[in-house]
């Protein structure tokens, strides 16, 4: 063999094995990789509230005309790539380890835009006993350890371990879990709620009814709705609470039947900050609850204070008999 066709001939087998390699590489764009919702979560639960008072409809992937819940699929951020749904934890935490110029460095968590989940909606009927005026707007505050602790020491040295907020005297309840379904660790201090997380981790919102009311839910991740991806707004419609059921809201609604899951990442590597919407409100996860018309199951203080001093004795000493 001639020395010239040897060399052509050894191009040729590199040049094929380029080529096959490049046709087995991951695609380029969004998170592609899939799971599914476990049994019994919010794939089984989360109906999106329609002020309609015909019968539940499918909602569609695009919109939903007629005043229906917000569907829109929030855009996921420029520079996302794919990502395998098991390498996606540790995906995130390099980007949160990786070195930032200082003067563009934020420390503490922030929440990404994560791999897609399996996680299926419809529209059912709810009309709000108020529009814009929810009963009850509950805010947790997230961040890495030391971040909670400073934060905390800012306003007050005094902490209370918890890692679940009640409202309506227990009715409702609102936490954070991990992917295991264990609620993450949290604290209260001068009238905030802390929670605790870690980078790459992926966590869900959790809200438990305890009562036989529905409610509508209205969700925000550092700022931004959960199901269409914008600023936060109380005019925004949400996620329907059934009687005495528990709604888990996985991540950032992609359509009627995905999210992209909500991941602790670095401030810089958020949602929020790669889509453009900046960084001001990152750390921050808002629920915001309105109960049906007809219904009100809103506990005020005045009556909350009277069932507090109920007397399960009133009669402890005999009365004289009358005349």
């Amino acid at each position: 063999m001639k020395l010239g066709t040897w060399r052509t001939w050894v191009v040729g087998i590199l040049m094929a094995g380029l080529v096959g390699c490049a046709g087995s590489a991951a695609p380029s764009g969004g998170y592609r990789a899939h799971s599914s919702a476990p049994a019994g979560r919010e794939a089984a639960t989360a109906d999106l509230a329609s002020p309609q008072s015909a019968s539940p409809a499918t909602m569609p992937a695009q919109g939903a005309p007629g005043g229906e819940a917000e569907s829109s699929s929030p855009g996921a951020p420029p520079a996302a790539k794919a990502a395998p749904a098991d390498g996606a934890g540790a995906r995130v935490r390099e980007e949160a380890r990786r070195a930032e110029p200082a003067e563009q460095a934020r420390p503490g968590l922030g929440t990404g835009w994560g791999e897609t989940r399996e996680s299926r909606t419809t529209t059912a009927p709810f009309v709000r006993d108020s529009a814009s005026n929810p009963f009850n707007v509950t805010a947790i505050y997230y961040n890495d350890r030391e971040g909670a602790n400073a934060m905390a020491r800012q306003s007050d040295y005094r902490s209370l371990e918890r890692n679940t907020l009640s409202i309506l005297g227990g009715g409702l309840t609102v936490s954070l879990r991990d992917e295991g379904g264990r609620t993450l660790p949290g604290f209260s201090s001068a009238g905030r709620q802390y929670a605790v997380g870690e980078a790459g981790s992926r966590y869900t919102i959790v809200v438990q009814n305890n009562t036989r009311y529905r409610f509508e839910c209205v969700a925000t991740v550092d700022g931004l709705d959960v199901i269409d991806g914008q600023a936060g707004s109380f005019v925004k419609r949400g996620y329907l609470i059934q009687p005495y059921a528990t709604l888990e809201i996985d991540g950032w609604r992609r359509s009627a039947n995905e999210v992209a899951a909500f991941r602790f990442s670095s401030v810089r590597g958020s949602y929020a900050g790669r889509s453009g919407q900046g960084s001001a409100n990152v750390g921050v996860i808002g629920v915001a609850l309105f109960n049906e018309r007809g219904t009100n199951p809103v506990w005020t203080p005045e009556e909350l204070n009277r069932r507090q001093q109920a007397d399960p004795f009133p009669g402890r000493y005999a009365v004289p008999p009358g005349n």
